[in-house]
């Protein structure tokens, strides 16, 4: 008996110690396998770019879309009225040659360019111009509800588009309106093919066409976006064949693409690997200041932060130089408000940042009656402009904690982040990470700080910040064609959005890329826009 359970274990062990090899074999061939796709998608294609950005995109529809890693996408499908001029915020021509504006400052009339056709070969014209902008403006528009558009507020001034022949238009606004070219160059005012519209409906978003000068191929789910060479642009034909952009969503992975080949340019180093970048022989390093604020959201709505004294003892208490030299790793500078310096003319430099007083920070919070209630801190894993936002919510976390302040921290992926913050905190955040790129000091404050922006009526200020004499003053400056007397208007913002505090104020970033020594004739953008069209790739 013994025998014949010792043979049996002998059969046993050797069925299963034959199983195991077959096991380890399909490993090592599922391995060599992994590494052969590796070595396929390292080894970028000839006059291909590829580029590794920091998140997915949401909608390549730009009246959709609001995340800057859409707009790098996007700037390169679509044409606007206007555009930036290469390496400045000034505006020039694009599929409009020429425009003029009234006296009183309501009336835009522009001559269009003749000849272009969008992707799908439809003929430009002026008609497309009205549909674009009805289409964002009035709910009544067939196709309105192919949105939502949530950045329409960038026209909100706009009281109707009038044809006044195939190539020319006119817009009329309610009243002067100073931004008004600017937000034209903004990706918001991109024109699209309204028979695209038509045909893809709510699904537009994944079947883009524009005029730009690359013309999208294919979106494969968290893998790429690849758009091809546009070769009847009207502005000269691109220098690549093709552009595609990789979602990669992790910074350590973003490096190893970028140093193993995998990758020919990649947006937003981590500061970590700033220095290490710029030693390799063969990689390029750009860096620029642009127009960027890095903040905290506080939600005035409900709980601790409704009242001022919290909001500005959470200024006091986070160490800004401390996250600027050491998580940053200095590429960035303190914020002292909601208006990023480089608008020197509207940039109010009597303002000094809240210094670092910890004590300060606790005697706020005992006066404000601070029972020790856990305080929800929404931080997402990566997105447009966040600068390690993992590692700055964390110290941010601990710098609280340090004076008291009980904060419990839930991450989200960008899209899912933006979907929790947008529609503002309400009772489930009692504070969240934000960032943004502007093209004017208009922009942030009255999308996210007036009254009228509130989630509920179609803006972004997600913390609920209310003050009558912020939307006065915000109101009168976009009715203010004098640069000066705007630049007065923005600075006095700013003093009384520095004491309300409804944001804790932390950075403006200096925007970084690393590319490939055979990308040539890239440049960063002061507007953070990735724009590809004179990009070459040396063999």
């Amino acid at each position: 008996m013994l025998t014949a359970l010792c043979t049996k274990g002998v059969i046993i062990r050797a069925t299963q110690l034959f199983f195991l090899s077959i096991l380890r074999c399909l490993q090592v061939v599922a391995c060599c396998l992994l590494s052969v796709i590796s070595c396929v998608e390292a080894q970028t294609p000839t006059n291909v770019l590829i580029v590794g950005q920091i998140a997915e995109p949401k909608s390549m529809d730009p009246h959709a879309a609001t995340a800057l890693n859409d707009f790098r996408i996007l700037m390169n499908i679509y044409d606007g009225l206007v555009r930036y001029k290469p390496g400045t915020l000034d505006i020039e021509p694009a599929l409009a040659k020429a425009w003029t504006i009234s006296e009183d400052g309501t009336h835009y009339s522009f001559i269009l360019r003749q000849g272009i056709k969008f992707h799908d070969g439809t003929e430009f014209t002026a008609n497309a111009i009205k549909f674009n902008f009805e289409r964002m403006l009035d709910k009544s528009h067939p196709y309105h509800k192919t949105g939502p558009f949530p950045l329409a507020f960038f026209f909100s001034a706009v009281e109707k588009v009038i044809v006044k022949s195939r190539y020319s238009v006119e817009f009329v606004l309610k009243e002067p309106f100073a931004p008004f070219l600017s937000n034209l160059a903004y990706p918001t005012g991109l024109i699209v093919s309204p028979a695209a519209v038509k045909k893809y409906g709510k699904a537009f978003g994944r079947h883009p066409a524009g005029t730009g000068a690359f013309k999208f191929a294919e979106w494969q789910s968290h893998r790429k976006v690849v758009v091809t060479r546009n070769d009847d642009y009207w502005d000269g034909l691109a220098a690549l064949d093709a552009v595609i952009f990789r979602p990669i969503t992790d910074a350590n992975t973003r490096v190893a693409e970028m140093l193993s080949g995998g990758i020919d340019l990649m947006v937003e180093v981590p500061p970590d690997n700033l220095a290490m970048f710029k030693k390799a022989k063969d990689l390029t390093v750009y860096e620029q200041t642009g127009p960027h604020v890095w903040f905290l959201i506080l939600n005035m709505m409900h709980g601790p932060f409704a009242d001022k004294r919290m909001r500005q003892a959470v200024n006091y208490a986070i160490n800004k130089q401390a996250l600027v030299n050491s998580v940053l790793q200095g590429t960035a500078v303190i914020a002292a408000g909601p208006t990023p310096p480089v608008f020197t003319w509207a940039y109010n430099k009597t303002l000094q940042p809240y210094p670092y007083d910890p004590g300060k920070a606790r005697k706020l919070i005992k006066a404000a009656g601070y029972k020790g209630e856990k305080l929800t801190f929404y931080v997402t894993e990566g997105g447009s402009g966040m600068l390690e936002p993992i590692a700055m919510g964390t110290a941010i976390q601990a710098d609280l904690a340090k004076v008291g302040l009980k904060v419990t921290i839930e991450s989200y992926e960008w899209n899912t982040f933006l979907g929790k913050v947008n529609p503002g905190l309400g009772e489930q955040a009692d504070m969240a990470e934000m960032a943004w790129m502007i093209n004017d000091p208009d922009t942030l404050p009255y999308l996210a700080l007036r009254t009228a922006a509130w989630p509920e009526k179609g803006g972004f200020n997600s913390g609920y910040y209310s003050n009558p004499e912020v939307d006065a003053l915000l109101k009168e400056a976009r009715k203010t064609t004098d640069q000066e007397q705007r630049g007065q208007l923005y600075r006095k913002m700013q003093a009384i959005v520095h004491e309300d505090a409804p944001w804790a104020f932390i950075a403006h970033w200096q925007q970084n890329a690393v590319a490939h020594h055979t990308i040539k004739d890239f440049q960063l953008q002061p507007s953070f826009f990735l724009l590809l069209k004179d990009v070459q790739k040396l063999p």
